[in-house]
């Protein structure tokens, strides 16, 4: 049974991404945590905790932790509103009450104590930037032989970024850019790396079909709840929103769903160009997915959704 820790950064892709790792078959989820980056971290914790009170009908004993990390370089403080909006909906807070606690420790140290409880290696999934695992690791680094791969989602290989600020040069991608330090400190290990960069979604933009596929099937709870939370992100046209966050939890479950090469990469810390992923020669292997099964990947998530129960 494969045992996984699960790191975001609390927006509605993480969120989403954390309820389908509810319904999981044959894994453990030793931890979760959120980070202060691309949502609140208050309402993204509180959030999970709703979720886990709701949907968590495994036997797994889970509390959510709350990083205490800061950013380098902060996410556009209009994106991370909607941490707030999805911990208000309905379906989450109808029992009117929590149960799941939030965990002692931060994040990092909660990511230390779990890999260090843990009887195997386990598995790293991480949905924002990785500044936890950067930490834990400068804390401790012997748990670097207890991780047998980190899934994460960040960087891209093509020079094309989603950072558009006076200080970057648009070729970064954002939990890149967030903490490219950080970054640099986990390429720098042994790490089996999984990386689902922006060039790896192509296949699954966040379009008017797929919320139409969502609204046809909200008899499901767990999809009632999904389709709600993605009606409250809205995007200008050249600025397409795709499932980067669920690719990455799917492909960890799901090898099958996408495609990958093997590739060698850096990231720069400083400049212009400041966490930019570049490929060359010299740098760390990676394994970069390269696309996305669509069908596949949509049954996959389907069937979690559909798997779930209220409690």
């Amino acid at each position: 049974m494969k045992k996984i820790y699960f790191n975001h950064d609390g927006n509605i892709d993480d969120l989403v991404s954390y309820l389908l790792l509810l319904q999981a078959p044959d894994i453990e989820l030793l931890g979760v945590s959120a980070i202060d980056a691309d949502g609140y971290v208050d309402p993204a914790v509180e959030a999970c905790r709703k979720m886990t009170d709701r949907f968590n009908l495994r036997n797994d004993d889970i509390e959510i932790a709350k990083s205490n990390s800061r950013a380098v370089n902060q996410f556009p403080h209009e994106w991370r509103l909607a941490a707030y909006s999805f911990n208000y909906l309905p379906i989450l807070n109808e029992p009117g009450k929590i149960i799941t606690k939030q965990a002692n420790l931060p994040a990092h140290l909660d990511i230390i104590e779990k890999l260090n409880a843990a009887d195997e290696p386990i598995t790293l999934v991480m949905t924002g930037p990785l500044t936890d695992l950067a930490r834990a690791l400068d804390t401790d680094p012997a748990i670097e032989k207890k991780i047998k791969k980190l899934y994460w989602m960040g960087g891209s290989l093509n020079g094309h970024g989603n950072v558009m600020l006076v200080n970057a040069d648009g070729t970064q991608e954002w939990n890149a850019f967030w903490d490219p330090y950080a970054v640099k400190r986990v390429f720098d290990t042994n790490i089996p790396i999984q990386m689902v960069g922006l060039e790896s979604t192509e296949e699954l933009p966040i379009d008017d079909k797929l919320r139409q596929h969502w609204a046809s099937l909200r008899k499901y709870p767990a999809i009632d709840l999904v389709g709600q939370a993605y009606s409250l992100l809205v995007s200008v046209p050249e600025a397409k929103l795709y499932l980067w966050d669920v690719l990455t939890v799917i492909s960890s479950l799901f090898p099958e769903v996408v495609e990958t090469r093997e590739a060698k990469a850096s990231v720069i810390t400083d400049g212009l160009a400041a966490g930019r992923l570049v490929e060359e020669e010299n740098g760390r292997q990676i394994t970069l997915v390269t696309r996305a099964h669509k069908d596949k990947f949509f049954e996959r998530v389907d069937q979690l959704l559909k798997s779930a129960k209220l409690k």
